[in-house]
C-alpha cells in the first residue's frame, strides 16, 4: 500500500491539497497502477520558507523521511522560473521520490483540475525515477506516459508545456512553460494564489468607512440630482478614477510595490507588481459592485418613488435607482481610500497575498526598517 505524502505551503496551496486528497487515491490506482494508494496532506510554513527549488527538494525530502512516506510531492504558490520561462513541477534528482508542483504556473483557471494533472504526472515521473535509479527497467507501458491532458490541443495553443532534463543534478525532469504564453499564465495564478476577493474582508477599516460613506450618500440628495445629470460616459470614468484612487492609495501608502533593492531580477520584480496591482485592482472592484449592489437594495427599499420624483422632476425609473446607487458607491470607494490609511501593513499584506507572499514582504519591510534605523544612527 503506496504512501504518497503531500506537504502543501499554508493558506491556499493547502486548501488545494486537502481536496486532491480525497480524489487522488483512486486516481492513482486508475492511472498509475498497484496496490490502493494512501495520500496523506501535511501544512509546512517551514517549507513555506525557501525561496529555492533546491531547498525546498531538501525539506519536501526531510519532511517524507521523518513521516515514513514512500514519496512526497510539494504543493507551494511560490512562482518558479528557469531561464525566463515559469516551471510548473521539478522532480528531485538526488532526492528521486519527491517533486515539487508550483501552482501558480498552472494558471488562475481551475488550479484543482490541473494540480492533479500535474501530480499524478509527478508521481509517474518519481516512479520512473526511482525504478532507474535502483536499477529496474522502467514500466513503459504505464499509462502515465499519457501525460494526463497536460498537452491538451487547447493547452498547446494558449501555453504549451514542455518536459525536459535539466543540467542540474539536483533535479532529474522538469515541466516548463514557454516563455511569452507561459508568463501570461504564470501571472493569472499569482493573482489567484493571492485570493484578491479577501481584501474586502480583510480591511475592516476601509469596509467601514467605504458603508458609512456610501450610506450618507444616498441620502443626499445633491447626489441624486448628480447622478441623473450625469451621463453613462462620465459614470464609468468616476468608477475608474474611485477605483484607481483606492488602488494607488493602498499601495503606496502600505509600500505593496516592489523595489530594485528588493530583487535585483527585474523581470521578477515586474512579475510581482503586476500581480500585485492586478490583485489590488479586482479587489476593489469586488468592493465597488458589493457596494452598488447594497446602495440599490437600500434605495429601491427605502426612497420613495414620490419623494425622487419631487427633488428630480418627472417620472422615476429604474435607472434613477442606478443612478443613486452610482454616486453613493462612487462615495464610498473614495472615503475607503482613506479608510484604508488606518489599517497597519500586516492587516492589508494579509488581506492582499497568500501566507508565503505576506511573510516575503513583511520580511522585507523588516529588513528595510532595519536599515532605516542603522542609517539614523549612524547618521
Amino acid at each position: 500500500m503506496p504512501r504518497l505524502g503531500l506537504i502543501s505551503d499554508p493558506d491556499s496551496p493547502d486548501h488545494v491539497a486537502r481536496a486532491l486528497a480525497q480524489q487522488l487515491p483512486e486516481q492513482l490506482e486508475e492511472h498509475i497502477g498497484g496496490s490502493e494508494w494512501v495520500v496523506e496532506v501535511v501544512c509546512d510554513p517551514v517549507v513555506a520558507g525557501r525561496s529555492k527549488g533546491k531547498d525546498i527538494l531538501d525539506a519536501l525530502e526531510n519532511q517524507r523521511a521523518a513521516q515514513r512516506w514512500e514519496y512526497a510531492i510539494g504543493v507551494t504558490d511560490l512562482p518558479l522560473r528557469t531561464n525566463s520561462r515559469p516551471v510548473l513541477a521539478n522532480i528531485g534528482g538526488e532526492h528521486p521520490r519527491v517533486g515539487l508542483v508550483s501552482l501558480p504556473a498552472l494558471g488562475g483557471l481551475q488550479p484543482r483540475r490541473r494540480a492533479r494533472q500535474m501530480i499524478l504526472q509527478a508521481v509517474d515521473e518519481i516512479l520512473r525515477a526511482t525504478e532507474e535509479s535502483s536499477g529496474t527497467e522502467p514500466a513503459d507501458e504505464r499509462p502515465g506516459k499519457r501525460r494526463r491532458g497536460l498537452h491538451s490541443v487547447l493547452t498547446e495553443v494558449l501555453a504549451p508545456i514542455r518536459r525536459e532534463t535539466p543540467q542540474d543534478k539536483a533535479l532529474s525532469v522538469r515541466y516548463r512553460a514557454t516563455k511569452w504564453r507561459g508568463r501570461v499564465r504564470l501571472l493569472s495564478g499569482m493573482v489567484r494564489s493571492n485570493t484578491p476577493w479577501r481584501l474586502v474582508l480583510g480591511m475592516s477599516g476601509a469596509v467601514a468607512a467605504s458603508l458609512a460613506t456610501s450610506v450618507f450618500g444616498l441620502t443626499s440628495s445633491t447626489v441624486w440630482q448628480i447622478g441623473d445629470m450625469v451621463g453613462p460616459v462620465r459614470r464609468g470614468l468616476v468608477v475608474a478614477g474611485a477605483i484607481a484612487l483606492m488602488v494607488a492609495w493602498l499601495v503606496i501608502t502600505h509600500r505593496l510595490w516592489e523595489k530594485p533593492q528588493h530583487s535585483h531580477d527585474r523581470e521578477q520584480r515586474m512579475l510581482y507588481n503586476a500581480s500585485t496591482a492586478t490583485t489590488v485592482t479586482i479587489g476593489v472592484g469586488l468592493l465597488y459592485i458589493v457596494l452598488f449592489l447594497v446602495n440599490l437594495a437600500l434605495a429601491s427599499l427605502l426612497i420613495d418613488p414620490q419623494l425622487l420624483n419631487s427633488k428630480l422632476g418627472g417620472s422615476t425609473s429604474f435607472g434613477d435607482y442606478l443612478g443613486l446607487a452610482w454616486g453613493a458607491a462612487s462615495m464610498g470607494v473614495a472615503a475607503g481610500a482613506l479608510g484604508s490609511g488606518l489599517e497597519d501593513d500586516a492587516t492589508v499584506r494579509r488581506a492582499a497575498y497568500g501566507y508565503r507572499e505576506a511573510q516575503r514582504r513583511e520580511n522585507q519591510q523588516k529588513v528595510e526598517q532595519n536599515d532605516e534605523q542603522h542609517g539614523r544612527n549612524d547618521g
